[in-house]
């Protein structure tokens, strides 16, 4: 054997070590140790921060990021169950319609309306659901002719690379001024 083998030394961590096994501590610590440690904060169901440029949640114990699109996705997509009665939703095309409109199942709007129908209140009803409608296609409508009216184009330009000058089918000032006097009265109609 070399002599460098027998003459090993312990170092100071090693010998504490030892000590911490003799007397039972054997969790203690030997050394310290230097690093960087994250931050982290605990978060409880639907808790709401910010973190890396991102808004975060916790749904159904699940983290997730919100985005601009959550709100759109919670009026379109129909739930499993009725957020009004708490009971299953069957997925077809009656209850469709009824949660695009009402946000309930066709049991709870049919409950509602008999409800209605039973205080005397249907045609008050009946004319809010109307005039709703109205105002929802009026809105289109002047939607429409707005996207209309910024996309006049005085020249196309065709495969070839010819320039085609359409100038016919230009709307003029005073005829989206008519358009929009026409928007005007239709909103202020009521039926």
């Amino acid at each position: 054997m070399s002599e460098s083998n027998l003459k090993k030394e312990f170092s100071k961590r090693d010998i504490q070590r030892m000590r911490n096994i003799i007397t039972g501590n054997t969790s203690a610590a030997t050394g310290t140790q230097v690093g960087y440690s994250k931050q982290s904060q605990d978060y409880q169901e639907g808790d709401v921060w910010e973190e890396s440029g991102k808004q975060w949640t916790i749904k159904n114990s699940i983290k997730q990021t919100i985005t601009k699109f959550d709100k759109l996705k919670k009026m379109v997509i129909m739930p499993i169950v009725c957020p009004n009665c708490n009971q299953p939703m069957k997925i077809d095309n009656i209850n469709k319609k009824m949660w695009a409109i009402h946000h309930k199942c066709f049991d709870c709007v049919i409950k509602i309306e008999a409800e209605i129908k039973r205080t005397g209140k249907w045609d008050e009803y009946e004319k809010q659901m109307l005039n709703n409608n109205k105002n929802a296609m009026v809105d289109d409508f002047e939607l429409s002719i707005e996207e209309f009216y910024k996309m006049q184009v005085e020249s196309y330009v065709t495969e070839q690379g010819d320039i085609e000058s359409w100038n016919g089918g230009k709307i003029n000032e005073e005829e989206i001024k008519n358009v929009k006097e026409y928007i005007k009265k239709l909103r202020e109609h009521e039926l």
